[in-house]
């Protein structure tokens, strides 16, 4: 297999789509981007990226320049001219916590009009386990070809951490299920040419499909039982951040820390997968959902606390302004996606609160969309409480004569209670009483 005979088109040029693509078209491969984005394609045509990623936007002005990468809308042309077509699509789920699939549909539905023989199918996507059996290949046979005999299929789930996508696509290790063992040595072949991690090739495509569900739910599991146990020592008077960080000086103990609550494309999403499958085979993930309702919980729990300490201290959560830092779902990234800081602002807003808001990596526009105000640094310090929930780097140099009004919500273990306390500042946070 060499990248000569190989041209690719990826369809989705998101968060995971743009990086994939430009580091396949950085080893020589022919790369067309497929998005129905027009802004997103004229962006990437352009040789910059509309993602915000470190690396990332010199790495497509290179790729775009030397000609190895482009995007288009003209989706049956390009797929007509390609043999390797990867899914990289999003899979968000619904009001009842279930799969929503039409992205993969719709991409698989658009591959069937262009499939051609040897042919290779690639899905990124995270899907439930059984989606490429059930539901894209047979989407992708109404081509009259026919899977493992015609054409080959394989699931490789991406693994990357926003900030750090290209050190992580390159470095992590690859894992690879196909339809039959041709299918998963071709796809690992290729995926060899862009990562230095070991290359994985598991039994089959469900299998490689349930180890990113795996990998997330886990992830998911140990931030439920840490906020859990931060909200049975806030009701026992106990700092959980430091009785956490002293179980885990226990060789077999790694506890993570508790905060406002989990956000991102992934570990937000992924273990409803995992529990709408079981229910639907009479296994209920009992474990797994209900970690889910606990750290979906969490935005609640902290909306609580800022009204508990505000009556406490004489005032009325109505009426009261509240100074959020950060609404991006983690520290140092622009991703808004599935943050814990929209409900909470949702439910601030709801009780009667006027929400300020600051970060300094994501725009107005979100901040406005979920109702609050974005304004500087000084202003957000300057209100009646002040909650930090993002933890951005910025936030670290946050001193106890920098809170105006005295009453600071911290959520994430990143300053010391004790130098705020010991200036006067009313200092509480997710497990800390």
């Amino acid at each position: 297999m060499t990248a000569e005979k190989i041209k690719i088109a990826l369809l989705g040029l998101g968060h995971m789509g743009l990086p994939t693509a430009a580091l396949f078209a950085k080893n020589g491969f022919e790369v067309v981007g497929i998005d129905i984005n027009p802004d997103i394609v004229d962006i990437v045509n352009a040789g910059r990226s509309p993602i915000m990623e470190p690396g990332l936007d010199e790495l497509v002005q290179k790729v775009v320049e030397k000609g190895y990468l482009r995007a288009e809308n003209n989706i049956s042309k390009s797929l007509k001219n390609s043999n390797v077509m990867i899914i990289l699509v999003p899979t968000p789920i619904d009001d009842n916590h279930c799969s929503d699939l039409s992205a993969v549909i719709s991409a698989s539905e658009t591959i069937t009009k262009a499939l051609n023989k040897d042919d290779l199918v690639i899905i990124e996507s995270t899907v439930p386990p059984h989606t490429c059996e059930k539901i894209i290949i047979p989407i992708l046979e109404k081509s009259g070809l026919e899977a493992s005999h015609d054409f080959g299929v394989a699931y490789t789930p991406e693994r990357a951490l926003p900030h750090n996508t290209l050190y992580e696509m390159t470095h992590n290790a690859r894992v690879i299920g196909g339809v039959d063992e041709e299918s998963a040595n071709k796809a690992a072949a290729l995926y060899k040419k862009i990562t230095h991690g070991e290359v994985v090739i598991v039994d089959n495509l469900v299998t490689a499909e349930m180890v990113k569900l795996m990998e997330n739910t886990y992830r998911d599991t140990n931030i439920a039982l840490a906020n859990e146990l931060a909200l049975i020592c806030e009701s026992l008077g106990i700092d959980a951040v430091q009785a956490i960080k002293a179980a885990n000086f226990h060789p077999r103990v790694n506890l993570h820390a508790p905060g406002p609550g989990v956000g991102g494309h992934c570990l937000s999403i992924d273990p409803y997968f995992i529990v709408e499958m079981a229910e639907k085979g009479n296994r209920p993930a009992k474990l797994i959902k209900t970690a889910r309702e606990i750290n979906d919980f969490m935005p609640y729990h902290v909306a609580f606390l800022i009204e508990k300490t505000l009556q406490d201290n004489g005032k009325s959560l109505n009426n009261s302004s509240v100074g959020i830092l950060g609404v991006s779902y983690k520290g140092n990234v622009a991703d808004t996606r599935e943050t814990p800081a929209e409900p909470l602002i949702k439910n601030l807003i709801s009780k009667g609160a006027r929400v300020i808001a600051h970060d300094p990596l994501v725009d107005e526009g979100f901040i406005k969309q979920i109702g609050g105000s974005k304004v500087e640094l000084e202003e957000a310090l300057e209100a009646d409480c002040v909650v930090l929930i993002t933890d951005h780097d910025s936030y670290r140099q946050i001193t106890p004569e920098m809170i105006k009004k005295s009453i600071f919500i911290c959520t994430r273990p990143i300053l010391d209670p004790a130098e705020f306390r010991k200036r006067g500042v009313i200092f509480k946070g997710v497990g800390r009483p």
